[in-house]
């Protein structure tokens, strides 16, 4: 049986020491939640000089932020339109301003930080699995190209090579695309974060929040933080510590394998430039490679554990559909991850009451944009008036019958699968004619 066990937890560099809450605290902010989100808002705040706290109940990165395929994709699904449709003309300006430099500006702070985290800034290649897919990315792509974004149509023998597979006859190409190691990503924040003068707490679950006077207080097992500021960045693992936030998202899983180290020879037939990729599924297709030449391949899962509803037999039968050349090829691990999906995909900055602040919901854009969302959230409590920021900020809206379709997230995924099967077949079996060649 091949074994779950997270890749990146076994080839990240050690993380900072970080402390247990022992007795009472003080700060000026306290941010729960130590995932890529909290500790890019840490190091903004602890570099101007802000006394900073920041509260994980497990250790550095557990969530998301040590669980992810850690792709870079800086383009939404969404176009600019609409964009300017939902937010305004004025708002959808500073969030595309904003898109089109954050693959550059994350790439940047790992620079800036001195953060050993396997990063390659090599591009991203966005496939179609169908034709009907192929049409919406000519949409997507002459829609971000007249805005500036670095994006191109490949032609079906580029896109057969780039992949190393004819699975796919058209792709768009972004040249701002890359990956990270994204535990390594995270524990090299919070190196950063506690070399500014944070102060980092493990083990260190937020249990109550209330309000003293002008003071928030933040009650953990082991003492309480009082703070002016509240920052909540818990993401896909938000509980009830606010009321309504875990709402707002529902919980998808991405589901992982890495394969043994490829050969040189399988090298130069699988992302032969070592880009990224991912497709237009429902159950999502992704895959890139690790600094030890391994294959990350990962797609839609039910729960924690890549084993429940055929998780791992969906993951081999995706490699071996993309990537038939290696079938064989031994499988070190797989492992899940959480992600928090909000009903348009897109990212949530809240601003519940005066004091608290929350980043959430990435919808699978989250190694870019938890950067964005951190410099963000910081710039706000630094004193940043709302129509500065990327993200319009909100109230808390909770999903519509949130738990009712939380209970049905382990079928999402085999269905899913089911319906990505059956767009496939259709695909076949409709005439060619319209299939464009570019």
């Amino acid at each position: 049986m091949i074994p779950e066990d997270i890749h990146w937890h076994r080839t990240a560099p050690p993380p900072p020491t970080c402390h247990k809450v022992q007795g009472d605290l003080t700060a000026d902010v306290v941010i729960v939640g130590a995932g890529l989100t909290g500790l890019r808002t840490a190091i903004t705040l602890a570099e101007a000089g802000v006394d900073t706290v920041v509260l994980d109940a497990e250790k550095i990165g557990f969530g998301s932020s040590g669980r992810s395929g850690g792709q870079c994709n800086p383009i939404w699904r969404a176009t600019p339109d609409d964009l300017r449709k939902k937010f305004g003309a004025a708002q959808a300006e500073r969030l595309i301003r904003t898109t089109l430099t954050a693959a550059d500006d994350l790439f940047d702070d790992i620079r800036r930080y001195n953060v050993d985290c396997e990063a390659e800034q090599n591009g991203w290649i966005q496939a179609a699995h169908t034709r009907s897919a192929a049409d919406d990315l000519r949409h997507l792509h002459a829609a971000w190209a007249e805005v500036g974004a670095d994006i191109r149509v490949m032609s079906t023998a580029e896109a057969h090579q780039a992949v190393g597979s004819d699975a796919y006859d058209f792709a768009l190409h972004h040249g701002k695309g890359g990956f990270v190691q994204p535990m390594a990503l995270t524990r090299g924040y919070a190196k950063a974060a506690k070399a500014a003068g944070a102060r980092l707490f493990e083990q260190a679950p937020a249990q109550k929040i209330t309000q003293h006077g002008q003071k928030w207080q933040i009650e953990t097992p082991q003492g309480i933080v009082t703070a002016d500021q509240v920052i909540l960045t818990t993401n896909a693992y938000t509980d009830d510590l606010w009321p309504g936030l875990r709402q707002t998202m529902l919980p998808m899983y991405s589901i992982s394998l890495a394969t043994a180290p490829l050969t040189p020879e399988q090298q130069a037939s699988v992302l032969p430039g070592r880009k990224t990729i991912s497709d237009t599924r429902l159950a999502i297709f992704y895959a890139r490679y690790d600094a030890g030449n391994r294959l990350i391949f990962g797609c839609v899962g039910s729960n924690n554990s890549a084993r429940t509803l055929g998780g791992v037999g969906r993951l081999l039968n995706g490699l071996h559909t993309v990537f038939p050349q290696l079938k064989g090829i031994e499988i070190e691990c797989t492992w899940a991850g959480r992600i928090g999906v909000t009903q348009d995909m897109m990212p949530r900055m809240h601003e519940p009451a005066a004091g608290v602040l929350a980043g959430v919901g990435f919808s699978g854009r989250g190694i870019a944009m938890t950067s964005v969302m951190g410099r963000s959230l910081a710039r706000k409590v630094l004193g940043g008036h709302n129509d500065d920021l990327p993200f319009p900020v909100s109230m808390i809206k909770p999903i519509p019958f949130h738990e009712v379709s939380r209970r049905m997230v382990p079928l999402m995924a085999p269905s899913m699968s089911l319906k990505d099967r059956a767009s496939v077949v259709w695909d076949r079996m409709t005439p060619a004619a319209s299939k464009k060649e570019t």
